[in-house]
């Protein structure tokens, strides 16, 4: 492809779509030209194409139908639940695809996509922003001065709803027009990769799986990955408090030894989104602290705590530069050019094997025996 507008697609016009994409898209004009839009309601398909000023692209209720309409050189696969049936019907296609988290449900649905993309010559990008967080990237740069060696992380997310996190997007909500039995085929589907992936688990290790750990927690194993490396050993792994299971804390062990310290809490009622994540070494420490996702450039802190001398010395840099947007710039490139990206199919599938083993772990301190996938991941 040229160096031109990528005619895209969007699939799901939900949250990450009305408040993250769209507007950014709307910016890049210069990039992308948005041509297409699908979501299983008719009415907020129409909504959003006026709201955002699209009134030349088409809408469609199902993905088969965009892609099938010509109208997409590469699509936004935006949608809720596993991603894995949607973007292997694009790469099928031979169209590229942007791929929210999480990739999918399971390790056949990420052999799937790796097969398909392999097959038909087709890149994946998947959405992990953070690693075009400016901060991050400078936090890589720190690390790799002098080679410290780390010797702890630690990751706190602090959660509520997230309507209070979107709160100021004023989004266009569901319409109901949405057929009931097209909504309990999605959760039978989901259900069914459950299942495959854990074995007939308890509802809350399903959730836990599925929802928690995939469906947010992966944004921070990726940057701990990029900055630590993966986990080698998941050591100890909680789930409280019993009833609402909205509290988790995991234990494991990083290449060179450090330890890393996740926590991660739901807290419907709590008053601002707060994300960290803290590195120890040798030489002093290392901290990020990110703004909610949907706050659009609302900077990411990097606070950098060393030695000048024989003086401690802490310093702390901002930057409202987007890191969506740098996303889609990326996107674009590999679109165009074929430019590697940060993240792709194989840094899904690593993060599903992640899961699956923090599932088990917690299986086996209760008893709990796992089937699935999970029992040998």
């Amino acid at each position: 492809m040229s160096r031109s507008r990528v005619r895209l697609g969007m699939i799901g016009l939900g949250a990450v779509a009305q408040a993250v994409h769209l507007p950014l898209l709307r910016n890049r004009r210069d990039l992308f030209e948005v041509t297409a839009l699908c979501d299983l309601s008719a009415e907020l398909a129409r909504r959003v194409a006026e709201r955002f000023g699209l009134g030349t692209a088409g809408c469609f209720r199902s993905a088969e139908e965009l892609l099938d309409s010509g109208r997409a050189d590469a699509v936004l696969v935006l949608t809720s639940g596993s991603h894995g049936e949607v973007a292997g019907a694009a790469l099928g296609r031979g169209l590229p695809v942007l791929c929210e988290k999480p990739l999918a449900y399971t390790l056949a649905e990420a052999d799937r996509l790796e097969q398909l993309a392999a097959k038909e010559a087709t890149p994946l990008q998947l959405g992990y922003m953070k690693l075009y967080d400016p901060a991050v990237q400078r936090a890589h740069r720190e690390l790799a001065v002098g080679r410290p060696s780390l010797r702890a992380v630690e990751v706190t997310v602090l959660h509520p709803s997230g309507h209070s996190q979107l709160a100021h997007a004023s989004l266009e909500g569901p319409a109901g027009d949405v057929p009931a039995a097209t909504l309990a085929a999605s959760g039978d589907e989901t259900a069914r990769l459950q299942e495959h992936a854990l074995g007939q688990a308890p509802a809350e290790l399903r959730h836990l799986y599925t929802e928690v750990l995939l469906g947010s927690l992966v944004h921070d194993l990726a940057v701990v990955r990029l900055l630590a490396g993966d986990l080698e050993r998941i050591e100890h792994v909680d789930l409280w408090p019993e009833g609402s299971w909205s509290s988790v804390a995991v234990e494991a062990v990083l290449p060179g030894g450090a330890r890393l310290s996740l926590h991660w809490h739901g807290l419907d009622r709590y008053p601002d989104y707060r994300e960290e994540v803290r590195m120890h070494h040798e030489q002093g420490s290392i901290a990020l602290t990110f703004p909610s996702p949907y706050l659009l450039n609302a900077p990411t802190v990097l606070t950098v705590t060393d030695l000048d001398g024989d003086a401690a010395r802490t310093r702390e840099d901002r930057s409202t530069v987007e890191a969506f947007e740098r996303e889609l710039v990326a996107f674009h490139r590999l679109v165009t050019d074929g430019q590697p990206v940060a993240a792709g199919i194989a840094e899904g599938r690593a993060d599903i094997v992640t899961c699956q083993r923090i599932v088990r772990r917690l299986a086996e301190r209760r008893g709990v025996e796992l089937a699935g996938e999970a029992a040998t991941a």
